[in-house]
């Protein structure tokens, strides 16, 4: 009895352990993303997203992973400050659902302006065990 109690709490313990290291690795990608953005590096950008990319915006602009990319990177979305607050993650699988408020003063295209958002991102893990954003949609918080 005591063998089967230990084993079912090993389990229990190595689930929540796996669980929390895969919500520390989608966190850890999720600021890695949002520095790039901050960056406009190019090589950056192209290390957040999978080619498979679908990038939508409050606007009801979707962009696929290289207009995302060229439109950072050319000026035409630049973020000066970009912050994500209220993070939540939930992992299921080599697939996570993050939720974050995003609010950042921009200069998109030469113009100065501010943003306050609702986002959630659809993150998959690759073959090589890294967390990159599949999907993202951005929506009007209410008043």
């Amino acid at each position: 009895m005591k063998k089967l109690i230990c084993t079912a709490l090993l389990l229990v313990s190595s689930t929540c352990f796996a669980q929390s290291a895969d919500v520390k690795a989608v966190n850890d990608a999720v600021e890695n993303m949002r520095l790039a953005m901050l960056s406009g590096q190019k090589s950056s950008l192209e290390k957040v997203g999978l080619p498979s990319l679908s990038y939508g915006h409050s606007s009801g602009v979707i962009q696929n992973n290289a207009e995302f990319v060229d439109a950072i990177v050319t000026g035409k979305s630049q973020f000066k400050t970009l912050n994500l607050n209220d993070q939540t993650v939930q992992v299921d699988g080599d697939v996570a659902i993050v939720r974050h408020i995003l609010q950042a003063k921009t200069n998109d295209s030469g113009k100065p302006g501010e943003v306050k958002i609702g986002v959630m991102l659809v993150m998959k893990k690759d073959s090589a065990g890294a967390w990159k954003l599949l999907a993202r949609q951005a929506y009007k918080l209410p008043q």
